[in-house]
């Protein structure tokens, strides 16, 4: 291949870029590549080649071209080339590798070999089931890993579940003037097997729900009263938005995340820790 046949063809994958035809943009940079790896432009074509391919969720392609991106990009320097060799390596649990691109984009991991489940603070993730998108709160284990406590209302996701997100936020959540980012979420990555519940609870005062809810938690289970769910559209969700703590007293649907029995147990121990004001009624598997 001649270079004036190859700046045609780069020509050409721009323009399927813009068109947002990744498979198209992607073959045109591998043709490129075959004959130049390693032109002054090539680290930025290995790049583009290897993203158009997550955006594909082609994970194997993403990964094989992120290796090259990766190789061909300074460490240390937050190269967005190791960020998305982080994905795909994740996506593979090549945990080494994905240590590896971790470090070279220039972030700490804890010591150690093997699976990420570190302490990377809480953000959001926005679910995408067929279509149905809910936000939710991860305590996230990597970079682009996460564990949800919140109990899923829409899709039949389900509490404990660990999800793969994305990179670059869109949108915030802020609670008590501190910002949570909103990742998109790639995958789930692994599946949680305690089921989703709902009860309506009788509650006299807040802080017997709050008591509830701290009785689910501190038993490693979900509780969410969904009277504190707050729907948006599409557009609005991934904007900037204010959040409360608090919670309502009375009559109220909560979502629980545990086997029937347990929650049955929590529930009476509950309503039986105060002499009057709390009751539920209707536990029930949703789904």
């Amino acid at each position: 291949m001649r270079k004036a046949e190859a700046r045609e063809l780069i020509k050409q994958a721009y323009a399927a870029w813009d068109a947002e035809e990744w498979q198209r943009a992607a073959d045109l940079y591998e043709q490129v590549l075959a004959h130049f790896p390693d032109e002054e432009k090539s680290a930025v074509w290995w790049y583009d080649a290897a993203l158009a391919h997550k955006f594909l969720r082609n994970w194997e392609k993403a990964y094989d071209l992120g290796r090259e991106a990766a190789a061909r990009a300074p460490r240390g320097e937050g190269d967005p080339a190791f960020w998305n060799l982080g994905i795909a390596a994740t996506v593979r649990r090549d945990w080494a590798t994905a240590r590896d691109a971790w470090d070279g984009f220039g972030i700490g991991l804890p010591g150690g070999e093997g699976e990420i489940n570190g302490r990377f603070g809480n953000a959001c993730v926005r679910l995408d089931t067929d279509g149905e998108r809910e936000v939710v709160w991860i305590e996230r284990l990597c970079p682009t890993r996460g564990r949800v406590v919140n109990v899923p209302l829409v899709g039949g996701r389900r509490y404990g579940e660990i999800v793969l997100h994305d990179g670059e936020p869109k949108g915030e959540r802020i609670v008590d003037g501190t910002t949570y980012p909103v990742f998109d979420e790639l995958l789930l990555f692994e599946a949680s097997d305690l089921p989703t519940l709902e009860v309506t609870v009788n509650a006299a005062d807040s802080a017997d729900l709050e008591a509830l809810l701290g009785l689910f938690a501190g038993s490693g289970y979900g509780a969410e009263p969904t009277s504190g769910a707050k729907l948006l559209c599409a557009c609005c969700s991934e904007g900037t938005h204010h959040q409360g703590r608090g919670v309502r007293a009375g009559a109220q649907l909560v979502s629980l995340a545990a086997p029937e029995d347990e929650a049955r147990n929590l529930l009476e121990r509950w309503a039986g820790e105060a002499l009057l004001g709390r009751s539920w009624s209707g536990l029930s598997a949703v789904g």
